[in-house]
């Protein structure tokens, strides 16, 4: 089994290596790819050392999979020459998500789609995971109406360049700018551009992502999306509106017996959801799980994961895992 790992550099693609590492996909070759200033150098893996290649060099290797994370541009470019060779590319950016003919797959909800034909997967957006993660079992239950969702995203999200503006900030240096304002003690109702709606990139991939995963857009959704000075994860808080009533014993019950999440629900001991404990995880927690007074058939929860893990390389990883276990590569 022949593993491109493309961005094996970047954030993201670190974070792939470490969790291939750490899961059951038999690499018996890793392939690393990175731009051609780091060609020749090393990563790595399993305690082996590889050499960065360039991507040509990598399309000619014809590994079985490719997972990309090195941005939209770059996928657009290079995903269909791994796809001509035979290569399954599941790749992390926005540049085919909303691909009419390519699957956006999130393992737990809609693996069953993917076929030996589907030779670009797209990855959904990180805060997209972690939030269909709990809306799917609730929409079979009781059937989603509306869905606000507010984020508090992590300056992972948007890469190294964000970490050490954050952190040379806190150390009270004057930093290397990549946000148009100081992050540190500070929120930006500001991730991604703007489009000409007023509503972000971010926002408007809240907006549309969760139907096509979830196969179904009978329901609204709208979502204003915030970075926050926190490094290790995204959190979410989400309202939400049924068809149906529900019992809150009843939707505890029914998230916790859901593969990949995890009820952190017990106020009285201050047991909830936070970045801070969701970092280095793959699951998606979920807790402040309430009622909402003032709308009827509405609930109210909260959502953490880390968005470098389940929200980004553990997806790819998993849909990497799904695709060789049914024969699908």
């Amino acid at each position: 089994m022949k593993v491109a790992v493309v961005g094996a550099t970047g954030m993201v693609g670190q974070i792939m290596l470490k969790v291939l590492e750490e899961r059951n996909l038999n690499v018996t070759e890793l392939i690393p790819v990175a731009s051609e200033k780091s060609v020749g150098k090393k990563v790595l893996f399993k305690g082996k050392e590889y050499e960065i290649v360039s991507m040509q060099d990598a399309i000619d290797m014809k590994p079985q999979i490719a997972l990309f994370s090195a941005g939209g541009e770059t996928s657009k470019q290079y995903a269909p020459k791994f796809a001509e060779v035979g290569t399954t590319v599941i790749d992390n950016s926005s540049a085919w998500r909303m691909e009419a003919d390519k699957k956006l797959v999130v393992p737990e909800i809609n693996a069953s789609e993917l076929t030996k034909e589907d030779k670009i997967i797209a990855n959904p957006n990180c805060s997209t995971i972690q939030l269909v993660m709990v809306l799917n079992p609730l929409h079979k239950k009781y059937g989603l109406k509306r869905v606000i969702v507010s984020t508090y995203q992590s300056v992972t999200g948007t890469g190294k360049n964000a970490v050490d503006q954050l952190n040379a900030e806190i150390k009270g240096e004057t930093p290397t700018m990549v946000y148009p304002y100081p992050i540190f003690k500070n929120a930006l109702p500001h991730c991604d551009v703007f489009a000409d709606d007023n509503y972000t990139k971010e926002e408007i991939k809240l907006m549309k992502e969760p139907k096509k995963i979830m196969g179904d857009d009978s329901f609204n959704l709208t979502a204003t999306a915030v970075r926050v000075p926190v490094q290790g994860g995204h959190s979410e808080s989400v309202n939400i509106e049924f068809n149906n009533d529900f019992d809150l014993d009843e939707i505890r019950t029914l998230l916790a017996a859901t593969p990949g999440v995890v009820v952190l629900d017990d106020i009285e001991n201050k047991i909830y959801p936070m970045p801070l404990e969701a970092e280095g995880k793959d699951e998606v927690f979920v807790g402040r799980i309430r009622r909402d007074f003032s709308n009827p058939k509405t609930l109210n929860l909260w959502i953490v994961a880390d968005n470098l893990r389940k929200g980004a390389a553990t997806n790819a990883v998993q849909i990497a895992e799904y695709l060789v276990a049914n024969d699908l590569v």
